[in-house]
């Protein structure tokens, strides 16, 4: 009896979190879902705005947009992720350590300021740009930073620690018992890869994915600051309907908003799928 009032006050510490998550996140979902049904200017129910989101050539390539440079930084981020993460269990203590410490603090590098700091280095006005052209080597002579390659190389900037981090603990799992007995039965390093290290590696690398795939999908400081409105993205899309660049229609940025996040929920749901069929076949 004692022990189960203690739990009830204990559980009242809860309470000061579940306020701030029902006033900072469950109203305005529930919000934003409400208006993404509503007409312009809140005159009526209806699926014109999905009707919108869905067909209007603008939003679609917009859509398309956004999917493909996630997909394509979170591929290479996880690349270049495990290749880093791998390497890192190769290396003495403390300089791993050291690099864990720099991967967390670049991973946090992002929005506004991380722009910015392209700007500064690879703009039409940057240092090492203007450097190339003095020394005459154009290495930058065609990149432009405010395009399509700019922005993938700003965002696999930011997904790269971030894959370093998540893949680290799976790739440090991996014993160099099991490679001696991989070894000690004639397989070679490749077949222990293929066999033994990478199945067990899968559920992690396909998490970080899904990870890496929702962290660009959301982006929106540092594409807004590198592209303003020219690059055509969902999240870009969204805050120009809020702000009212040219006039503001919330209803319709409610349903790009619930449409960004249904495919956020989704990929969070293949993965979830696809761990549960891979840590299936390892039982």
């Amino acid at each position: 009896m004692l022990r189960k009032k203690k739990d009830w006050r204990l559980s009242l510490l809860l309470l000061p979190f579940l306020l701030l998550v029902t006033g900072f996140l469950l109203l305005p979902l529930m919000r934003m879902i409400w208006d993404s049904f509503q007409m312009d200017g809140g005159g009526g129910f209806t699926f014109e705005q999905y009707g919108i989101s869905l067909t209007n050539p603008f939003y679609t390539v917009a859509i398309r947009n956004s999917l493909l440079i996630s997909l394509l930084s979170g591929l290479i981020g996880l690349v270049v992720g495990w290749v880093a993460a791998y390497s890192l269990t190769r290396i003495p203590g403390r300089m791993r350590d050291a690099f864990l410490m720099f991967s967390n603090m670049t991973s946090n590098f992002a929005g506004v300021p991380l722009a910015f700091a392209y700007m500064i280095l690879l703009g039409n006005n940057g240092l090492f740009t203007l450097l190339m052209k003095e020394w005459g080597l154009p290495i930058f002579g065609s990149f432009d930073l405010y395009s399509w390659g700019g922005l993938v190389l700003v965002y696999v900037y930011f997904q790269v620690p971030l894959a370093i981090l998540l893949l680290y603990p799976s790739i440090y799992g991996i014993r160099e018992e099991w490679k001696e007995a991989s070894s000690l039965l004639g397989a070679s390093k490749v077949q222990f890869w293929i066999r033994i290290g990478f199945p067990i590696l899968l559920p992690g690398i396909v998490g970080t994915f899904s990870i890496l795939f929702a962290n660009a999908m959301g982006a929106y400081a540092t594409a807004y600051a590198l592209v303003g409105g020219n690059y055509n993205l969902l999240a870009i899309r969204i805050g120009a309907l809020v702000s009212g660049d040219i006039f503001a229609r919330p209803e319709l940025a409610s349903a790009l908003a619930v449409l960004l996040g249904a495919m956020m929920l989704l990929a969070m749901w293949i993965n979830e799928r696809m761990m549960r069929f891979v840590r299936r076949d390892l039982q």
